[in-house]
């Protein structure tokens, strides 16, 4: 199994990036999300791989993070999902997103994604409403994992994917914190996730304090 690659970029296409690694050349298949953050041809980048093995086809996929990665396999796991509507749902949401959509129980954000209708997205949130809370606890990607840089006219820019990281972490602390007083794990994980959506780019105290809100009895 073909788990992460590292090496050059050789070419770029409308969903793929063809990637020099030793001499030998992997076609990797990326949402458009991740396509928009990695450098141009010829610079350096790394992804975490999936690769799907049918009876006629070999097709890797690749994944700045290993939440995304994970995502992309829980998500491929649901009937009517196959892997061009997992990487469209994670296209337009990010891991984040998608967490976030999921333990809310919003199939809405989930049906943005193209090709997705409202059964599949429906589908989506009830069977993978118990996955949010340990995929939130995840947290961070993988350490040491070579980042993944956004090309520029002016050349190689500061990677965004670290922002979505921070806010990632911020969002795990939260939880676990919440967890820790006492909440169970899917109260805990839509509350974490209604602040996330609110106060977005929020650290860990005020994401606690904003969910503990959330929580707090009514009336």
């Amino acid at each position: 199994m073909i788990g992460r690659l590292a090496g050059r970029i050789i070419s770029r296409g409308a969903d793929h990036v063809l990637i020099d690694v030793g001499g030998v050349g992997y076609i990797v298949h990326v949402s458009e999300r991740t396509l928009a953050a990695l450098p141009g041809v010829g610079e350096a980048t790394a992804l975490y791989t999936d690769l799907l093995v049918r009876e006629d086809l070999l097709q890797l996929f690749g994944f700045p993070s290993l939440v995304e990665k994970e995502w992309h396999r829980l998500l491929m796991g649901v009937q009517g999902i196959g892997a061009k509507a997992s990487m469209a749902i994670l296209g337009t949401l990010g891991p984040e997103g998608v967490a976030r959509a999921i333990a809310l129980g919003d199939h809405t954000a989930v049906k943005a994604a193209p090709g997705v209708g409202p059964k599949i997205a429906q589908r989506v949130v009830n069977e993978l409403k118990g996955k949010a809370p340990a995929m939130m606890a995840m947290g961070d990607a993988e350490p040491g994992a070579a980042p993944v840089t956004a090309a520029s006219a002016d050349g190689p820019v500061v990677e965004p994917v670290a922002a979505s990281t921070a806010s990632a972490s911020g969002s795990a602390e939260a939880l676990s914190a919440l967890q820790n007083l006492g909440y169970g794990p899917g109260e805990a994980a839509a509350a974490v996730a209604e602040a996330a959506g609110s106060h977005e780019g929020a650290d860990t105290a005020v994401l606690i304090r904003e969910a503990l809100k959330l929580l707090a009895p009514k009336g």
